[in-house]
């Protein structure tokens, strides 16, 4: 009763509200964060991943390892027909409270509609990765998004164990199990999607623990010695590093490009080490607030940026913001405690706003990777580094909301609005045989 007391108390003094779906974007968006041209349809399914090692419910000693059949659901998004009139989806979902409360649930409006009739064929396939103990209903902003643009995603519900009450040995399942549900996943989609799908034409998607999955799974390779080999029951994580027989096992083939956001595995000691990233050769897109306190930046993307040098690669920074970069606005159920509220804000960066821009570059990225489509790499090969440097002098009678058309001496990032491109830089730099 005090709970909903107190959020109703707050949404009237002013905190966040966002009446459209995360994945519609505002009027200040970024030119490439507008919704496609389809329709969006939904719908869930649960594939079994037969005799795995149940590393969460293990101790150290491989002798009580059990083989468990693991159930990984994967929701689902396409481009369908837009049938008017068509009830949009209502997302369910929950996250852990501050202890010691009760997990939250919250509700999310999408556009999506379930088993909307789908429209076209082989499109290309985006597998997404959440965050630690988050879930595909945080991340709609995305998922929708993408599948109205004519790509199908495909969002993992990664199972995980509370940090809060569970010891070290199973907190660090989650570095076997991700990338192991990522490419088990691509797999059965990739047999089950039939001709909706073009099944050599695939990107990963990844937030905190889910960059790390989607790094591991696109290529990078896990250092022998690195700190989680220790900590993962039974040595099973060492059964896939680096120079192992089945090291290859936990990496998805013919991935096409990497989108890593935030990603962990890279503090206090890589997962992976210098060998291990520049083994990493699919294009790749990294984002990451300067002042993430969850994940170090320096150690996180940044690193990354610097140790995959056989990629070709971006760096997108949003100065001073932290690790809430890529969820949906808070929903109304969680608007009552700062700890709630922390899952989805960022204390500097309004959180629709980052949506946008996350959105822009990564449908940008996936343009140019995923559909040959070149010209959209005038948004990524920015005329500035740093975003405040850049100036459009625009014509008189230029509308207020236009978008810069980059070019010959406009450096105000392409597809920017005016006074809009802030706070942010974007480094390149080219694969090393380039």
């Amino acid at each position: 009763m005090m709970r909903n007391l107190i959020a109703s108390i707050l949404i009237l003094l002013g905190a966040p509200i966002y009446a459209s779906p995360p994945s519609v974007p505002g009027a200040d968006a970024p030119e490439l964060a507008a919704l496609g041209a389809y329709g969006v349809g939904f719908r869930s399914v649960t594939f079994t991943h037969r005799d795995q090692p149940d590393v969460e419910n293990a101790n150290a000693d491989p002798s009580n390892v059990r083989l468990v059949d693991r159930n990984v659901q994967v929701d689902i998004w396409y481009p369908a027909i837009a049938q008017k009139g068509s009830k949009p989806v209502l997302y369910r979902g929950s996250l852990w409270a501050e202890p010691p409360l009760p997990p939250v649930t919250f509700t999310q409006n999408g556009i999506a509609v379930a088993r909307a009739p789908a429209a076209g064929r082989k499109h290309p396939l985006v597998i997404i990765s959440h965050g630690y103990s988050n879930n595909p209903a945080v991340m709609t902003w995305l998922t929708e998004n993408l599948a109205s643009k004519g790509y199908v995603v495909a969002a993992i519900h990664h199972r995980d164990p509370n940090p809060y009450v569970v010891a070290t040995t199973t907190r660090a399942a989650p570095n076997f199990n991700r990338p192991h549900d990522i490419v088990f996943a691509a797999a059965q989609l990739r047999a089950t999607l039939g001709d909706l799908i073009a099944p050599d034409n695939v990107a990963l998607i990844g937030y905190s623990q889910g960059g790390y999955g989607v790094l591991t799974a696109g290529g990078a390779t896990l250092d022998p010695a690195g700190p989680n080999m220790n900590l993962v029951a039974g040595g099973w994580l060492k059964k896939f590093a680096r120079g192992s027989a089945d090291a290859d096992a936990i990496k998805v083939p013919g991935v096409k490009a990497v989108v890593a956001l935030a990603p962990a595995g890279g503090a206090p000691s890589s997962a992976w080490g210098a060998e291990g990233l520049a083994a990493l050769t699919a294009p790749l897109l990294l984002i990451q607030g300067d002042s993430d306190f969850t994940v170090d930046y320096k150690t996180g993307g940044l690193a990354v940026f610097g140790g995959a040098v056989n990629a070709d690669r971006y760096l997108l920074t949003y100065k001073q913001a932290g690790h809430s970069i890529a969820l949906n606005p808070t929903p109304r159920e969680m608007r009552g405690s700062l700890w709630d509220i922390d899952w989805f804000e960022d204390p500097i960066w309004r959180r629709d706003r980052i949506n946008a821009i996350n959105l822009h570059f990564i449908s940008a990225f996936l343009a140019v990777h995923l559909r040959g489509d070149e010209s959209k790499n005038a948004y990524l090969k920015v005329a500035t580094e740093n975003s405040d440097d850049g100036v459009w002098n625009a014509p008189a009678g230029t509308p207020w909301g236009a978008y810069s058309p980059g070019g010959a001496n406009v450096t105000l990032w392409k597809g920017f609005q005016q006074r809009h491109a802030r706070g942010m830089t974007l480094l390149y730099a080219p694969k090393a045989s380039d």
